[in-house]
C-alpha cells in the first residue's frame, strides 16, 4: 500500500496512460473488492496456543515500522512529481488521490503502533498521521472511541439510518472536539498548562504544519494544495472505515445506567 504512487508512475511510464495516475483508488476500490469477492471468506484464526509466541514474533512489529520510511518517500516523490510540472491538473489530482489512500492507511498502522506500550511505538504513531493532519486520532481514538464506541456519545460510530454524508461531517468534527476536551482534562488533572509542548493533540498537528511546510520550501507552494487534498482524502478513507464497522450498532444501558461491555458484535 506504501508504494501505490510508485506503482503508479511505474505503470504510466509502462503503458503511456495518464490515467494510471489514479491507481490507487482503482488498487484500493476495485482491484482489491474483486479479489475478495473471487477468493470468498476465510474463516481460519490462528488457534489460542499460538498466540503468545505471535505476539512476540517481531516480524509483525517490522511490517508497521516500515510502512513509515515507505509512506514518506512516497509523499517526498508525489511531491517532485508536482513541482515538476510535467503532469496535466487531472493527472495531478489523480497521483493526490493516490497518495491519499497512503494517508489512509497510514492512519491504520499509526492505530496499530498507538496500541503498543513502548514509547518508540506511540511517536512513531503520530509520525504517520502527520501526512494526514488527522493527529487527534491519536487521543480520540485510544481515549474516546474504545470506551464510548456503538453508543450514540461516539462521534465515529454510525447510527441506523444515517447516510454517510450525515455521519462524516459529524464524526470529522466530534472526534476533534472528543480529543481537544480529552487532552485538557488530562492536563487539568496533572496540573498542566493546556497550551504548552505536554498537548498530544497540539504537538501531532505541529508535525503536520512541519512537515508541509518543510515540503513547501522544498518543492514550492504549488505542492500545498494537492497535499491539503490528499490529507483530506485520507482521513475520510478512515471515517469510511468507521461508518461500515459500527454501523446502527449500540450497546444497550444496563439497570445502572451504564452501558454494556463492548463486545465483538459491535463492531
Amino acid at each position: 500500500m506504501p508504494t501505490l504512487p510508485f506503482q503508479a508512475g511505474g505503470l504510466v511510464a509502462l503503458t503511456g496512460l495518464g490515467a494510471l495516475w489514479w491507481w490507487g483508488p482503482v488498487f484500493a476500490f476495485v482491484l482489491l473488492p474483486l479479489i475478495d469477492h473471487v477468493t470468498g471468506k476465510d474463516s481460519a484464526n490462528p488457534p489460542e496456543e499460538v498466540m503468545k509466541a505471535l505476539e512476540a514474533d517481531r516480524y509483525y512489529r517490522w511490517c508497521t515500522y516500515l510502512y513509515l520510511p515507505l509512506q514518506f518517500g512516497a509523499l517526498i516523490w508525489a511531491c517532485e512529481r508536482w513541482a515538476g510540472g510535467e503532469l496535466s491538473v487531472a493527472e495531478s489530482l489523480g497521483l493526490a488521490a493516490t497518495t491519499g489512500v497512503v494517508a489512509g492507511v497510514a492512519i491504520n498502522t499509526a492505530h496499530e503502533l498507538g496500541h503498543k506500550r513502548e514509547r518508540l511505538e506511540r511517536r512513531l504513531s503520530r509520525m504517520a498521521l502527520a501526512q494526514s493532519g488527522y493527529g487527534h486520532f491519536y487521543v480520540e481514538h485510544n481515549h474516546g472511541h474504545h470506551i464510548r464506541v456503538s453508543t450514540p456519545e461516539d462521534p465515529a460510530s454510525s447510527r441506523m439510518g444515517e447516510s454517510f454524508w450525515r455521519f462524516l461531517p459529524r464524526a470529522v468534527a466530534g472526534s476533534l472536539r472528543s480529543a481537544w476536551s480529552l487532552e485538557s482534562r488530562r492536563l487539568r488533572r496533572r496540573d498542566r498548562r493546556v497550551w504548552s509542548h505536554h498537548n498530544d493533540v497540539l504537538t501531532s498537528w505541529a508535525l503536520t504544519v512541519v512537515l508541509f511546510t518543510a515540503l513547501a520550501a522544498s518543492f514550492g507552494g504549488i505542492v500545498l494544495p494537492y497535499l491539503l487534498l490528499q490529507a483530506v482524502l485520507g482521513f475520510c478513507l478512515l471515517e469510511t472505515v468507521n461508518y461500515l464497522e459500527h454501523y446502527g450498532l449500540l450497546r444497550q444501558r444496563r439497570p445502572d445506567g451504564r452501558y454494556e461491555r463492548v463486545s465483538p458484535r459491535h463492531s
